[in-house]
């Protein structure tokens, strides 16, 4: 029987990259999503045949994580591999963040992770994996990360957690940490010119990255080629948080005073 991956946030973006990465690879695919219209894209871009499974819920409801697992076991009969990456975007600094902004933010990328994991684990066995999509943000300091950077750092904190926990069992938990890639929910933001520079004039890369190469990651990390990696962050973003790099441009500019 093929191995069985839960993908959250799987009608776009980085979710939807990774669900096709993996279906390639002959996994059969849970796509989570709250978007119907988008999980029947989904489906039909991996085929449409038995491999595939969509639902189409709000990862923050009470019920959702039972009701996920359960889908899955009826369906597939196991779970090889959980993947959470439903998230947020647009956050806000700290002092501009709201009590319901930031139960917003921890509710969907954190408290919903925890809780999945949570009802995940006890049905996944030797050889298994998990992966969290965190962020840069989980890594360094970002302006702007507010309730998203407290969120995804949770996260990083969580993973690493679970790989001490049921490593024993051959349950591997690692995250993936994305840099700026190029999804419907960022693709706008380079309509900002400050935006665009702070960017990709910092990356030591010709161009950032695309959904394709973070869910490239994701596959290995969920496939047995990576059966020693555990409790590891891998961050996918062209050398942007590892360098003090800056373009020709950024070096040639003309600085002016705030």
């Amino acid at each position: 029987m093929s191995r069985t991956a839960i993908i959250t946030g799987a009608g776009s973006g980085i979710g939807l990259a990774t669900a096709k990465a993996l279906c390639a690879a002959g996994v059969a695919v849970v796509g989570i999503g709250r978007d119907e219209a988008k999980l029947a894209d989904l489906a039909v871009s991996l085929g449409g045949d038995d491999r595939v499974l969509t639902l189409s819920i709000d990862v923050t409801a009470g019920d959702a994580p039972k009701r996920i697992i359960d889908a899955a076991l009826k369906r597939f009969g196991r779970i090889d591999a959980l993947i959470n990456n439903a998230g947020l975007g647009s956050p806000t600094p700290l002092h501009d963040t709201d009590d319901e902004t930031l139960d917003r933010f921890l509710d969907v990328m954190l408290r919903a992770p925890f809780r999945l994991c949570r009802e995940a684990i006890p049905h996944m066995t030797e050889g298994s994996a998990v992966v969290n999509v965190t962020s840069t943000y989980a890594m360094i300091g970002g302006r702007r990360g507010g309730p998203y950077s407290a969120a995804k750092g949770g996260l990083r904190s969580l993973t690493e957690h679970m790989a001490v926990e049921y490593g024993p069992r051959g349950i591997r938990s690692n995250c993936v940490a994305p840099g700026v890639t190029m999804t419907d929910m960022v693709r706008h933001r380079f309509d900002d010119e400050t935006f665009q520079r702070a960017n990709v004039e910092t990356t030591p890369y010709p161009r950032l990255a695309e959904p394709d190469d973070v869910a490239n990651v994701i596959a290995f990390l969920c496939s047995p080629s990576a059966e020693m990696i555990n409790g590891q962050s891998i961050v996918v973003d062209g050398g942007w948080t590892k360098t003090k790099y800056l373009s020709a441009r950024a070096l040639t500019s003309e600085w002016v005073e705030r």
